[in-house]
C-alpha cells in the first residue's frame, strides 16, 4: 500500500549518521571533519567512567568532561554546563549517553551554537531531532531550533549490548512512541509515514530478540536502526497527546522519562484511535490485534515493560492535577481533549489497567 498524500510538505535536516559496531573509535575523525580541536565530553554521573575513557582516547582533542547531565534537562544544570564549556574554551560537544545527555548537549548548543557529536547508548532517538525539552520551576517546555540539531550521530551497537534489559525495553518504547504519534500527525507526509512504519517494524522484529539474548549484536544494531528512524520522524512532524502527557508527568511530577512513555503510549493510542482508526492501521498490522492501543499494551507486557504509573511512584491523588495541567495549554490532537477524558486515561495508566477500547473513549 502506498502512503501517498495529495498534498503535503516534507523537510529533513543535514545530519551525518554513521552505523557500525565499533564506530565510536572514529570519533577523532568526526571532530576533525567539523574543524574542531577542543571537545567537551558530556555524560550523566553513572556514565562518568565512560566519559573519562572517551576523553582519554581523544587525548589533546579533549577540552574536558562534564558529567552532570540529568533527566528532563533542568535549566540550572544547563547553566553550569555552559559556564564549564566556556571556561575550557570548548569548540564542540560530544554527548555520550541517552536522552538526558543528548538533551544537555542540545541545551548547551542552543545557548552557544557549538556543534554536537552524539554517541547514543540508549534508544531515545532525540539525537535525530532539532527539538529541545527543558525543565524550569517544575514545568517542562519544548522548542525547535536549528542550533539544537546535532551535526553528527555515531550509532555503535557495542555500546548498547550491555544496556540492561529493563532499560532497553522502556527506551525502545520511548522511541516507538515518536513513530506511533507520527502516523496521525497533523503535518504528516509520505516520508514521515514510511519512516514511522519502518521504525516500528524494526523494533517489532528486533526487540524480542534482544530480550531473549541481550548480547545479540545484530539485534542490537537493528534496534538502533529503529531508534534512528523513530527519532528522525520525530524531528519532521508534530506530536500530540502522548508526548504532551509524558512531558507533564515528567516535568511536573518527576517521573522517569522512558518508563513514563512506555506506560502512557498504549493509552494515548487507544484514546486517539476512535478518531483516526485508518491512520493507526500500521500499528495493528505490525503488532497484531484489532486495536492499536491493546496491541502495544500486549507487546509491552510481553517485553516486561512497566504498566502502571503507581509503580513509578506517582500518587493516585496526583492524577486529577496531571489532567488539569495537560489541558492548560491547547494543542492539536486528532481526538478532542477534555480534562474528564484525560483523567480517565490517567487513572487507567496509574492502575496498570488495559487501555480503553475505541468505543469507550
Amino acid at each position: 500500500m502506498s502512503f501517498f498524500q495529495a498534498s503535503f510538505e516534507a523537510r529533513s535536516a543535514a545530519v551525518r549518521v554513521r552505523f557500525g559496531a565499533g564506530i565510536r573509535h572514529f570519533l577523532t575523525d568526526e571532530i576533525g571533519r567539523l574543524g574542531c580541536c577542543r571537545a567537551l565530553v558530556l555524560s550523566t554521573p553513572p556514565q562518568s567512567d565512560s566519559a573519562m575513557e572517551t576523553a582519554a582516547a581523544l587525548g589533546k582533542l579533549a577540552a574536558g568532561v562534564f558529567t552532570g547531565a540529568t533527566m528532563h534537562t533542568p535549566v540550572a544544570v544547563t547553566e553550569k554546563a555552559v559556564a564549564h564549556a566556556l571556561s575550557v574554551e570548548a569548540d564542540c560537544l560530544v554527548s555520550l549517553g541517552g536522552g538526558s545527555t543528548t538533551g544537555l548537549g542540545k541545551a548547551i548548543a542552543y545557548r552557544t551554537d557549538l556543534p554536537q557529536i552524539v554517541i547514543p547508548t540508549t534508544y531515545a532517538g532525540s539525537e535525530a531531532t532539532a527539538i529541545l525539552g527543558q525543565t524550569e520551576n517544575g514545568v517542562k517546555t519544548t522548542l525547535t531550533d536549528p542550533r539544537v540539531q546535532p551535526e553528527v550521530i555515531l550509532y555503535d551497537a557495542e555500546l548498547v549490548r550491555t544496556l540492561p534489559v529493563a532499560m532497553t525495553v522502556t527506551s525502545a518504547l520511548n522511541a516507538m512512541a515518536h513513530a506511533a504519534e507520527a502516523l496521525y500527525a497533523e503535518n504528516r507526509n509520505p516520508m514521515s509515514t514510511m519512516l514511522a512504519v519502518e521504525g516500528l517494524k524494526a523494533f517489532a522484529a528486533a526487540l524480542p530478540r534482544v530480550v531473549d539474548n541481550p548480547a545479540d549484536l545484530e539485534a542490537r544494531g537493528e534496534t538502533l536502526y529503529g531508534a534512528w528512524l523513530c527519532g528522525t520522524v520525530l524531528g519532521q512532524v508534530g506530536m500530540a497527546l502522548h508526548h504532551k502527557l509524558c512531558h507533564t508527568l515528567g516535568g511536573s511530577f518527576d517521573l522517569p522519562h522512558a518508563e513514563t512513555h512506555a506506560i502512557i503510549l498504549p493509552h494515548a493510542l487507544a484514546y486517539n484511535e476512535c478518531a483516526v482508526p485508518a491512520l493507526l492501521r500500521p500499528v495493528r498490522d505490525i503488532f497484531g490485534g484489532e486495536s492499536a492501543g491493546q496491541a502495544l499494551h500486549d507487546f509491552a507486557r510481553e517485553m516486561g515493560a512497566p504498566l502502571a504509573l503507581k509503580d513509578l511512584g506517582m500518587r493516585e491523588e496526583d492524577v486529577a492535577a496531571a489532567a488539569k495541567l495537560a489541558v492548560a495549554k491547547p494543542y492539536w490532537n486528532p481526538a478532542e481533549v477534555t480534562r474528564e477524558k484525560l483523567e480517565a486515561l490517567l487513572k487507567a495508566a496509574w492502575a496498570g489497567d488495559p487501555p480503553a477500547s475505541r468505543d469507550k473513549v
